[in-house]
Formats: C-alpha cells, structure tokens, sequence
C-alpha cells in the first residue's frame, strides 16, 4: 500500500475539488494508494504542507488547483533529496502547465496514470532562491494574472483575466532592463516584458515558446522591446501564430542562468504569482523532479 498526499484549493475551478474529492479518493484507494488530503486555507499554506510531506516520506504527492497552487507546491518540494513523484490535477482557472505537458482534463485518466506509475524528470526554474515550474517575467502584462481577484475567477473564469488584459493595455508602459546570459553579451535597453519559460506553453500562447523543452536544462527567454499599442496588438496576433521571432523588437535566447536588473520598479511574475522585485537571478535545476504524465 503506497501513501499519498493531495494538496488542494477548495476555491480552484469553481470549486470543482469539493465535488470530485471522494471518486479521486475511492479510485486511488482501490489501486493501493492510501490517500489523505489537505485543503489549502490561503497563501502559502500548500508549499508549507507540501515541504512536510515530503519530510514524512509520502509515496506520492498530488497537487489539485490552477499553475498558483501548482507554484506552491513546487515551492514546498525543490531543493530536497529523495522527492517522491507529483501528480497534477488542472483543476484551476488557468493550467498552463498541464497544457504544456498533456495532462489528461478528465479526473479518471490522471488517477490512471498515478495508478500505473507512469512518471518523467522535468526542470526547475529557480529566480533569486524561489522555484517555478513554467513561467517567470517581469513587465506590467505580466503582472495581471496575480491582480485578479480569486473571487472573480471564481466566478467567470478565464474571462476575468481577458478583462484585466484590456484594463491593462490602456497604460502599457516601457521598463529599462539590462540582460546578462551565460555565453551572450549584455542585452539592454526598454522593454515592454520578458518572458523566462520553462515549457512551450504561456499564458495560454502554446507557440510563444515552441522549442521549449521541459528537461533540456535550458530556459528559453523571449523579451519584447519598446512599441506602441497597435504594434503590441500586431504581436500577439503574431505569437498566436508563432511568427513573433521574425519580428526585430522580439530578442530570444537560451540560457542556463541569466541576470536581469533595472532602475525602474519591475515585479516578479512567477507561475502566475507575485514572485519579489528586479533584480533577480535566474537558474535551472535539470530533471530534478518527476511528474506523473
């Protein structure tokens, strides 16, 4: 009999946890997977039992919610030895990363795949000592996803981030950034946001990044230089398509660490969650988890 540990926002999905929790629990228990669960209560509370769990010596560990509990999570998890395996049920408003790497919607399929241990290595980002496990960036686009109330995703989904996007735009603004990779000479000057991804899936973009890979050891960064808003516009109709690195203000690379600094004030998106201020170093940790998938 293995033991496991699911971590889950009660608030995640429209509170789709709530409905799903006994079948999940009793599918699991039937395979030999003695499941016991933690409903999340507010920030910071599931990288806190995640880091206890894997202390204790669960088997498993299951995360349920959207990329910010999935963050958590991870946050709770990297830089131990010995980590058990992490399953990810998308239950969230947005699941990028579940996305990325093809993590079956149905609630059946995943426990299938826990069931039948099926697991691959996957990378960890690390920027200035926390963990990401899709996406970090800096830029006032990217600081919409964590300015949305989790009350209003709750009620309308991923409708209330399209309407954050638009509020947005009205003041999109230049930042001064200066971009220090191993093996490049020093990038600067405005930029309109930088993109640090682990995998090729981005705020729903699953072109933005094509040639990311998610146990390559490399970051793919993507920084879009100044332009006006009917440019911008212009660009993402371009990324939807992946024609984005045709274009002269688009900058991309691959690099194992990189810094980043700027006069200006620039926060720190990671996973779709505040993540601290520029300046901020940024690094890979190769294949050092497994994921069921």
């Amino acid at each position: 009999m293995k033991k496991a540990r699911l971590i889950y926002n009660p608030t995640s999905g429209r509170e789709e946890m709530r409905r799903l929790l006994p079948d999940i629990l009793e599918r699991l228990d039937r395979a030999g997977i003695e499941t016991s669960c933690h409903a999340t209560t507010g920030e910071g509370d599931a990288t806190r039992e995640a880091s206890e769990a894997v202390d204790r010596g669960y088997d498993i560990i299951m995360a349920a919610g959207g990329d910010g509990t999935l963050n958590e999570v991870i946050n709770g998890m990297a830089g131990k030895n010995d980590l058990p395996p992490l399953g990810i049920f998308p239950l969230g408003t947005t699941n990028d990363f579940a996305r990325a790497m093809g993590i079956p919607k149905r609630w059946e399929d995943y426990c299938d795949l826990v069931i039948e241990n099926k697991t691959r290595p996957i990378d960890i980002g690390i920027a200035n000592g926390r963990h990401f496990i899709n996406i970090a960036g800096g830029g006032s686009l990217t600081e919409l996803t964590y300015e949305v109330p989790s009350r209003l995703k709750t009620m309308i989904g991923q409708l209330a981030y399209y309407m954050k996007g638009i509020e947005k735009m009205a003041s999109l603004s230049p930042i001064r950034l200066e971009i220090r990779a191993e093996g490049l000479d020093l990038i600067e000057g405005e930029f309109m946001l930088f993109l640090i991804a682990n995998s090729n899936s981005v705020g729903g973009f699953e072109k933005l990044a094509p040639d990311a890979r998610i146990d390559d050891g490399m970051l793919d960064v993507i920084a879009l230089k100044k332009c006006n808003l009917a440019e911008f516009i212009r660009l993402v109709t371009m990324a939807l398509r992946g024609d984005h690195f045709n274009d002269p203000r688009v900058v991309y690379f691959k690099t194992s660490k990189m810094e980043v600094s700027s006069p200006d004030h620039v926060q720190l998106n990671l996973d779709g969650e505040l993540g601290g201020e520029l300046p901020g170093v940024f690094e890979i940790l190769p294949q050092h988890l497994r994921i069921f998938v």
